[in-house]
């Protein structure tokens, strides 16, 4: 069957209130999502040890390698949405001198992240942030307990966010043979649909990829992998959603060529006026970002030489009238991350 032109969608557009989390076009009608909060902003950041192998006997520097090697990561930039300007450090940010950087998450980076929370009084703040360098591998028990936590913990409302976890989803169909990414879904294939919904957050490549897989069946893949998730409410804490990139990225979920895929879709996404806007030359980044009404959230990992960190931002104020706001609150939360820990 020939297919139809791949679909386009202008750089500067966002999204529409839809489950979870809207790309720019409406999708078949599903059950809109309940809101689990008026107002919050919440941070995880996980860090990872290039010793630490995956489940397929793949550490996140060979997939990230694998990747780069295959042509899956591009270096092109598109251009970006109207950019908001990065944020100037605020004060107490650059306390950490260069010569600790590198380290652990320490009390000098929980003072950080504390300070930016109190000057942000406005806002509900939630953070999390997570080393992996000392985890055992497999054991999430381990992996749990190495989350450090502040501020708010009840779960957001996750919008485009939870778009990873749909895709991971049908990856696992493929893996064990039910499915295939030359699969038909509509008029494209569901390969290019889960890059249409990870890179360009595209909501008819959502509503595809989840007609496939089922809203039980994703839940029940969720709870499989440690996240309490209810698609029709689509919320997740911090800490579930650091959870999710933390097995992303170091194999847990996938074998070493969908992860390698699926985190390319992770780049040059239409939307990188947030983390990425934050985050100097020399780190690589891959992200997914989440927009509705008030919700503006951002999930990130940021690798560079032997260790990688993952960084969730989330935030809701109840309206969209102050996202230049909260967009520099999550540079400014992007910076005391990067200068602490690399």
């Amino acid at each position: 069957m020939k297919m139809q032109e791949p679909r386009w969608h202008g750089l500067g557009t966002l999204e529409t209130p839809i489950v979870p989390a809207p790309g720019r076009k409406a999708p078949r009608p599903h059950a809109r999502i309940r809101r689990l909060l008026t107002g919050g902003v919440a941070i995880v950041a996980l860090a990872l040890g290039s010793d630490i192998p995956s489940a397929t006997e793949a550490s996140p520097l060979t997939i990230h390698a694998e990747a780069t090697r295959t042509g899956h990561l591009t270096d092109a930039k598109p251009a970006s949405p109207a950019a908001v300007q990065p944020a100037s450090r605020p004060a107490g940010v650059d306390a950490a001198s260069k010569a600790t950087r590198g380290q652990s998450i320490d009390a000098a980076l929980d003072a950080a992240i504390n300070g930016i929370i109190d000057a942000n009084g406005q806002y509900q703040i939630g953070v999390a942030l997570m080393d992996l360098s000392d985890v055992v591998p497999q054991q999430d028990l381990a992996l749990q307990n190495a989350i450090h936590r502040y501020g708010v913990q009840d779960p957001f409302e996750a919008a485009s966010t939870a778009k990873v976890l749909a895709a991971a989803a049908y990856y696992r169909h493929v893996e064990d043979g039910t499915a295939s990414l030359d699969d038909l879904l509509g008029d494209y294939t569901s390969g290019y649909q889960i890059k249409e919904m990870i890179q360009n957050s595209d909501n008819d490549a959502w509503s595809s990829i989840m007609d496939a897989v089922g809203y039980p069946q994703l839940q029940d893949y969720a709870a499989s992998i440690g996240v309490d998730y209810d698609p029709e409410a689509n919320g997740l804490t911090p800490a579930e959603l650091a959870t999710i990139l933390a097995k992303l990225y170091t194999g847990r979920l996938l074998n070493q060529e969908h992860t390698a895929q699926l985190l390319s879709y992770m780049q040059d996404t239409n939307f990188e006026t947030l983390i990425p806007d934050a985050v100097p030359a020399g780190i690589t980044v891959y992200h997914k970002y989440g927009l509705l009404d008030g919700e503006l959230h951002d999930t990130a990992i940021l690798a560079r030489g032997t260790r990688a960190y993952a960084l969730v931002v989330c935030t809701n104020s109840g309206d969209e009238s102050d996202t230049a706001e909260r967009t520099q609150i999550i540079h400014h939360l992007t910076q005391a991350v990067v200068d602490r820990l690399f």
